[in-house]
């Protein structure tokens, strides 16, 4: 590389070197192996990858299973494509966005048109938030649910019907259908959901979205989409497509590891988009988009991960089942449980086997979240399962 700073030099001088691996334990794995890409076969790359993560996480302190993140960070592919953007650091408006929105829009299949890039899903719900509740109203969400929507829609002034689950925990459908009113802003779904790792009925659901867009814009959160195992799922982006008055929110921060980075997209109706975009803050950064864009087209990558946290999920569903505590059966990258017990003990305990878990989802104030590690940590986990249920 006569001329050229190589990326093993770049990440040395700043500071990205084996030296910062307890301070960016889910980074610089991936970065260390991007080094290798083209001089070792792929599986033997990502085999490598999950024992340095392993290693790396360990040595930063108790290990992260509270935030829903993936453990092993981004793909090799999108750190390798992170220094490509890196080069476009002290530019505006990178021409990556449009490329990262066509990407998306080939992977969800649907046009270009219908895609809106933005800063991490959060901002798809703080922008629909600014455009449909800015003058007060009504928000219907489930709860416990991901509350930013209904947080940025409380700051505008809103009203938030904020309604039970049902008996098994889903969406209790009738009961949020029957407080949609004419002073409805927006109604809200997660599916799986957070906390609670399930989902909804698939067809009881389809139906309330394609009902309820009729009388209110459903905003349907599906953060955890690519961890989906059950074969009845689908998307809703193809009610996209069919015209209804909806908005889709995606992220890149769960199964593409790209949380730090602050990457996310909205499906909707292209004048639904552009309603949205007059309250965009900013635009994404470069050495996310071009991140993502590569992350997108790693499909052994997201297999990788998916098949990874599949083994973790079900080591841990079964030491639950073992124990004989009631646990939900999970679409997600975390697991919740009824530990019995409330959850401030229940968080001391683990703290002390050096892991970190969920906070508390009133009303389920005994129940615990917990992510899903490396399969190397969730059977150091489960090892220690057991003292979190003795008094």
């Amino acid at each position: 590389m006569s001329g050229l700073v190589s990326r093993r030099q770049w990440l040395r001088t700043t500071g990205l070197g084996v030296g910062a691996t307890v301070a960016l334990p889910g980074l610089l794995p991936a970065l260390e192996a991007s080094r290798a890409l083209g001089g070792v076969s792929y599986p033997t790359l990502l085999a490598q990858l999950e024992r340095d993560v392993t290693t790396a996480r360990r040595a930063a302190g108790p290990i992260r299973l509270q935030f829903n993140e993936n453990p092993f960070g981004m793909s090799p592919k999108a750190k390798d494509a992170l220094m490509t953007g890196w080069a476009e650091h002290a530019q505006y408006m990178s021409p990556m966005q449009q490329r990262l929105t066509e990407t998306f829009a080939k992977h969800v299949g649907v046009p270009a048109e219908n895609v809106l890039v933005t800063q991490g899903s959060s901002e798809v719900l703080a922008i629909a938030a600014l455009a449909y509740g800015a003058k007060g109203g009504d928000l219907i969400v489930p709860t416990p649910t991901f509350e930013d929507l209904p947080r940025y829609m409380e700051t505008l002034g809103a009203t938030v019907h904020r309604v039970p689950l049902s008996d098994t925990m889903e969406h209790d459908l009738p009961a949020m259908d029957a407080r949609v009113s004419a002073n409805t802003k927006l109604v809200f779904v997660c599916n799986p959901n957070n906390p609670t790792s399930n989902l909804t009925n698939e067809s009881a659901l389809r139906d309330f979205v394609t009902t309820t867009a009729k009388r209110a814009p459903v905003v349907v959160d599906e953060a955890y989409h690519d961890f989906v195992d059950d074969p009845s799922y689908r998307s809703m982006t193809d009610l996209v497509l069919a015209g209804h008055n909806i908005i889709v929110s995606r992220t890149a921060s769960k199964i593409h590891g790209l949380a730090g980075l602050r990457v996310g997209f909205a499906v909707a109706r292209p004048d639904i988009l552009a309603k949205l975009a007059a309250y965009i803050t900013g635009s994404p950064n470069a050495m996310g988009l071009h991140a993502a864009n590569a992350s997108l087209q790693d499909t052994a990558y997201q297999d990788y991960v998916k098949a990874s946290n599949r083994e973790g999920r079900t080591l841990l569903l079964n030491a639950l089942a073992a124990e004989k505590r009631r646990v939900l059966p999970s679409q997600t990258n975390f697991v919740f449980f009824d530990a019995g017990r409330s959850l401030d003990e229940v968080q001391r305990y683990f703290l002390s086997k050096h892991f970190l878990v969920g906070r508390a989802f009133p009303p389920y104030t005994q129940w615990c979240r917990v992510s899903i590690g490396t399969p190397d940590e969730m059977k150091q986990f489960v090892a220690v399962l057991p003292g979190a249920f003795s008094a």
